[in-house]
């Protein structure tokens, strides 16, 4: 007797959830040998040719290439995949080609339809969809690889407030995507990469988890928002205000913030009738810029919890050049003694105090291995394309994996999990500075902060001991 069409979809629907990790897992492995193995070709192709505009418009129709399929599979797998294009399409960070496809995926995640959206309202507060809502827009004002979020208003209220709400079973499907993510890290430092990047995906693991609990993000949005509150006369960054009792594990209600996303600033100037690329404009990016990384560095080197996942996509400009930080899914708090390490070394890379740098390395327990003679040199470079904004003159891309890379000359065998999100903030917040066509170093910005920090922590005179002798030595 054949099976009634209801249970044949269901028998389907089961069978395609069981398989489809395993799909996603193959479809990764496909495209990811395709990419890694073209520009392997490219790079053996280019030993063979000496004129080096030749191999350099080889070199640019790989990236072409590369960047179509890196695209396609972000896009196409979402997921873990979206996050990683948010980190790779930064101007000084991937080749232009692939910074102008992936840029395009910020907010792209496809979305979850609205019945579904309010089914899982519904089940997290328990309550009618219509009884905690005076209206809810259907269409998503953003939609990332982990929620998405509606304008709307409640009953309750007469302002309007943004929900934020998960998307049903993207959980499981993220830690395949880490899986994959993880055992492509060890392959790639084993025989390309001369650096700890399974250490990083580890930590990106824990903060992937933590996403997925929204009570854990409000109480992260309410802490921050406090500290800058109580930090300053007035906070350098806005934080959104989440709303008493309407907070769930997948469900996230909060002030709604009107503002333009920092990656269209240039296209809101131009259409107010301002240069872009005018004193005008320079003058207000400098303000947004400057009021932004004060906030990470009071975040960082004074509490020690911070904000960690500032791409352009969580970054709102409002009125008079305001700036309000969005997203507290990911946030980082830093060990004690790894927080005064750090202050160390921005104060050491401020100062250009190389043996200060080698030292402060060594107390944030990175391991490195080097068999140059100016491994100082070499340690300080390193230090800079990881842990700082600013650029050399006239250089627009300053990538710690690329050719000229101090990690050609310094490997890193140990870098430790707890780091990984002050790198990738620190690399994130050089990307909007390149982005904005501005030179910037958060550790210039940071040094009175970081000085503060181990001044009240009775480590000054550690910092002013290693000041003083770097000066004998020098004069």
């Amino acid at each position: 007797m054949p099976l009634p069409l209801t249970q044949v979809q269901e028998l389907r629907d089961r069978l395609s959830d069981r398989f489809r990790p395993w799909s996603r897992s193959a479809q990764f492995w496909v495209r990811a040998v395709d990419i890694y193995g073209s520009y392997k070709v490219c790079q053996l192709r280019a030993g063979f040719i000496r004129d080096e505009e030749e191999r350099e418009a080889m070199w640019e129709q790989q990236h072409e290439i590369g960047a179509q399929k890196m695209y396609s599979l972000c896009s196409e797998l979402g997921g873990l995949f979206l996050k990683a294009a948010q980190i790779l399409g930064k101007p000084d960070l991937a080749p232009m080609a692939w910074v102008k496809r992936l840029v395009t995926l910020c907010d792209k995640a496809p979305s979850t339809p609205i019945e579904v959206v309010r089914d899982v309202v519904e089940r997290q507060f328990c309550k009618d969809f219509d009884e905690i809502f005076d209206y809810f827009e259907v269409e998503p004002v953003g939609s990332a690889s982990i929620a998405q979020v509606h304008r709307a208003r409640l009953k309750s209220s007469k302002t309007d407030v943004a929900v934020k709400v998960q998307h049903p079973g993207a959980e499981r499907l993220m830690m395949v995507d880490i899986r994959n993510m993880q055992a492509f890290a060890l392959f790639l430092q084993k025989y390309d990469i001369n650096f700890d990047m399974f250490s990083a995906t580890k930590e990106m693991e824990k903060q992937i988890c933590y996403e997925f609990d929204f009570v854990r993000e409000a109480r992260a949005m309410e802490r921050i928002r406090e500290f800058l509150r109580v930090t300053n006369k007035k906070p350098p960054v806005m934080v959104p205000r989440v709303i008493p009792g309407m907070v769930s594990r997948e469900v996230l209600v909060m002030e709604f913030i009107e503002g333009t996303p920092i990656m269209n600033l240039s296209n809101e100037m131009s259409k107010r009738g301002i240069d872009p690329v005018g004193k005008l404009a320079a003058m207000a990016k400098q303000k947004i810029l400057t009021n932004l990384t004060l906030a990470y560095g009071q975040m960082i080197l004074k509490d020690g919890f911070f904000h960690a996942d500032p791409h352009p996509g969580n970054i709102l400009i409002c009125k008079n050049t305001e700036v309000a930080l969005l997203d507290y899914g990911q946030v980082k708090e830093m060990p004690e003694d790894l927080r005064l390490a750090y202050a160390n070394l921005v104060i050491a890379m401020a100062d250009d105090d190389l043996p200060a740098t080698k030292e402060s390395l060594r107390e944030l327990g990175l391991e490195t291995s080097s068999i140059v003679d100016n491994e100082l040199e070499e340690l300080f470079e390193l230090s800079l394309r990881m842990f700082d904004t600013r650029l050399p003159p006239g250089v627009t891309v300053l990538s710690p994996f690329a050719d000229d890379s101090s990690l050609n000359k310094v490997g890193v065998e140990n870098f430790p999990e707890e780091l990984f999100s002050v790198l990738r903030t620190i690399q994130l917040l050089r990307g909007l500075t390149v982005g904005m066509g501005l030179r910037f170093s958060c550790a210039q910005q940071w040094r009175p902060i970081a000085q503060e920090a181990l001044l009240k922590a009775g480590r000054v005179k550690d910092v002013k001991s290693k000041r003083s002798s770097f000066l004998r030595r020098l004069f």
